[in-house]
């Protein structure tokens, strides 16, 4: 019986999440990786370790899957709302998308205000972010090798502040954001040339979800 309720419990998970096209989407993933936690967290309980599994394995496996869901649907509003910008959208987890905003629509060099561009763009993230707001959101500068490493962290560090700043003057809630500068330690590909430079010289906002993220509106009314 205590098997019966495992297998059913996984089971159950990789129905509802999986989607049209028969595979695996981000709600599936997020819901087995839950049932694999919840699984194993149910055995610490005590009792019959096979039925406290799969209680643990259901439990986990809805609350994943429900921010797999979350994120899923997050991400096609950004995809959507951002088209056209520059900004280009990436899911780079079951719980994290991750937004870059070049250095081409951001700042001119050696600056860290704001382009109207990027605060054009920036408005359609606030707009996204606040229908969404199970999350919370790293803003992180990067610039290219020309000029010193301290001069290059400063600005990096001066220009997360800066998109940190607006989307808080813009009405995402503070206590969501952090911001951190990584200077020139972290290039997306080598600086051996303009044209790679230039993809170096970036802001860039993962948005990671909260663990209960999705749980109110899949909750019974």
């Amino acid at each position: 019986m205590e098997k019966k309720l495992l297998i059913v419990a996984i089971s159950s998970i990789l129905l509802t999440a999986c989607n049209a096209a028969g595979g695996l989407n981000n709600a599936a993933i997020g819901g087995l990786g839950g049932a694999a936690i919840g699984a194993g967290a149910g055995t610490l309980f005590g009792g019959n370790d096979l039925k406290n599994a799969g209680l643990g394995a259901l439990a986990g496996g809805v609350v994943g899957a429900a921010v797999g869901a979350y994120m899923d649907s997050q991400e096609q509003e950004m995809q959507q709302s951002l088209q056209g910008t520059g900004v280009q959208v990436q899911r780079t987890s079951k719980n994290t998308l991750n937004l870059t905003m070049p250095d081409s629509i951001t700042f001119a060099t050696g600056q860290s205000f704001l382009a109207p561009q990027a605060q054009v763009a920036l408005n359609t993230v606030r707009d996204v972010l606040n229908q969404f707001p199970d999350s919370t959101i790293m803003v992180t500068g990067h610039t290219d090798d020309v000029g010193s490493d301290s001069s290059n962290q400063s600005l990096s560090e001066r220009r997360a502040t800066s998109v940190e700043n607006y989307l808080a003057q813009q009405g995402v809630n503070p206590a969501r954001l952090n911001k951190q500068g990584l200077g020139e330690s972290s290039p997306k590909v080598s600086n051996t040339s303009d044209i790679n430079r230039a993809k170096n010289r970036r802001v860039e906002l993962a948005i990671v979800a909260n663990n209960n993220a999705g749980a109110e509106q899949d909750a019974p009314q």
